[in-house]
């Protein structure tokens, strides 16, 4: 499989961040961050990503509350075992910003780094309380390649990662997952489209940990301007390869915290390489924790 495949299909076991095809990761040593001590006000999240059967990614999510009006997002994951070897990659997408009074997010920064074997590109994006886009600066192996950005690609944008949230707010609050938003990844600017599938029952697993009722939708990246090329690549190749044999990637969403806003519990995308499924093995809140490897 392409170098350029791997970061759309490690981040779309949450749905969302495949569109960013690889502009994540921090954790050069190809580590995932270890599970900290979590406030009543957070959800953290550990995935297992499967590929043709064997387990290829980790992954932990992360979402906070961290006061009335900030909020906190973040996911770390990691190729392992013999892809780990093959394909070694890394990363993180993290995004803190404002809970506005109308029940809007509206991101502060988003940043992005991602570590393939020896080479690393760090993204930081950063917004106006307005939401505004102010910026972006680019580093590439410790070197800062940041442009000049054209505003037709930026303004009236958010962060996937907010994008998904909103969504994510609105089913906890009892609705489906319709929703789009416009998004700038650093070089193409899109419209990340929700649509609402069904409601489902869902049973525990060997695979996955979550058993209860959950919303099935579908996620579609729809390309607006930017450089996009003539052909398909990444996340959007990954994305019309399912299209063709009749499944888009598919999300499962469910609410387990009273407070905080529905996780994604499952995640199917259909590639030409097979199917991925992304399951949730280990949940945490402030009074909730339970895993798969559980009796």
């Amino acid at each position: 499989m392409k170098r350029s495949h791997w970061p759309a299909i490690i981040s779309s076991f949450i749905c969302l961040m495949a569109v960013l095809a690889g502009v994540f990761a921090e954790q050069a040593n190809g580590t995932v961050p270890p599970v900290a001590a979590i406030s009543d006000h957070q959800q953290k999240m550990v995935y297992e990503v499967y590929a043709g059967g064997i387990n290829a990614v980790t992954a932990e999510m992360d979402v906070a509350y961290e006061s009335e009006d900030r909020y906190h997002m973040s996911l770390a994951a990691r190729t392992k075992g013999f892809l780990g070897k093959l394909a070694p990659w890394s990363g993180i997408f993290e995004t803190k910003g404002w809970r506005k009074e109308d029940g809007t997010d509206i991101p502060e920064m988003h940043r992005s780094s991602a570590t393939w074997r020896d080479e690393e590109e760090i993204k930081e994006y950063s917004y106006g309380k307005d939401g505004s886009f102010k910026g972006l600066r680019v580093i590439e192996e410790g070197k800062d390649k940041s442009e000049k950005i054209d505003d037709e690609l930026t303004q009236g944008t958010t962060d996937a990662l907010t994008a998904t949230l909103e969504v994510m707010k609105h089913i906890a609050a009892g609705g489906g997952c319709e929703g789009s938003s416009e998004v700038f990844d650093g070089d193409r600017r899109f419209e990340l489209v929700f649509v609402h599938e069904a409601e489902e029952m869902l049973e525990k697993t060997k695979y996955n940990v979550y058993s209860g009722p959950a919303v099935r939708c579908t996620v579609e990246v729809r390309p607006i301007s930017g450089k996009w090329g003539t052909k398909p690549r990444g996340w959007l190749s990954i994305q019309e390869q399912g299209r063709e044999g009749g499944m888009l990637p598919t999300v499962w969403m469910a609410k387990i915290d009273d407070v905080g806003p529905a996780i994604p519990v499952k995640v199917r995308v259909k590639t030409d390489y097979g199917t991925l499924f992304s399951h949730l093995i280990g949940y945490k809140n402030g009074t909730k924790e339970f895993s798969v490897k559980e009796d």
